[in-house]
């Protein structure tokens, strides 16, 4: 068995779940990588209720997380966490592609 192209962290997928009862409805994390930011690629994300046809779904414990096709190249192997620290609470990617970052991790280079 080979391992997911990407995997979603307990907390990622808790708090997706967590996000999506307060709101009511089916929610997902939607994970795309713009061109900009500081350091050239930018981690962008959002909360949807339906896929699109090329997106790859990741789930764990009841949570999704979709990440489109284009985007998927430059983020294989990385994990989709959610840290709540003194700096404040975000979702974060783990991205071993990822050559360096900017000091807030939103934006990285390959």
């Amino acid at each position: 068995m080979t391992e997911p192209a990407i995997t979603l962290s307990a907390a990622a997928a808790q708090r997706i779940r967590t996000i999506a009862d307060a709101e009511g409805r089916d929610l997902m994390l939607r994970l795309a990588v713009d061109g900009g930011g500081c350091s050239g690629f930018q981690y962008k994300f959002d909360l949807v209720e339906a896929g699109e046809p090329d997106d790859l779904r990741i789930e764990r414990d009841g949570a999704a997380a979709l990440v489109d096709e284009v985007s998927m190249v430059l983020l294989k192997g990385s994990e989709i966490d959610f840290v709540d620290e003194l700096a404040g609470a975000e979702f974060r990617v783990h991205n071993p592609n990822a050559k360096s970052s900017c000091g807030c991790g939103v934006s990285f280079s390959i």
